[in-house]
């Protein structure tokens, strides 16, 4: 049988439903739009807002907010931060399977 899994070892950070979510798609595309985000999480304005914000504030995605044909556009991509911090999560799950 393999050590045993240290359930703290998982990032809070990602951990979260919903942030799991966001860093699952963005893993995926180069980046994504807060209405691309909001379609693929189902999540209200105000929920994808704050969970944003603590992807950013904790250095995993990075928010660029811009006009596009005068209307306002939020843009968000993973770090290079944020990559390193899915993949230690991925494999921390993978740990938790063997």
């Amino acid at each position: 049988m393999a050590d045993s899994f240290d359930a703290n070892a998982l990032d809070d950070v990602i951990h979260g439903k919903l942030r799991l979510a966001i860093m699952a798609f963005l893993s995926a595309v180069k980046d994504a739009s807060f209405g691309e985000l909001k379609t693929r999480t189902s999540a209200s304005d105000g929920n994808l807002s704050v969970h944003l914000r603590k992807l950013e504030d904790a250095g995993y995605v990075a928010i660029e907010k811009s006009f596009v044909a005068r209307k306002p556009q939020t843009r968000a991509t993973l770090t290079e931060a944020g990559r390193a911090a899915w993949i230690a999560y991925l494999d921390q799950l993978k740990a938790l399977l063997d």
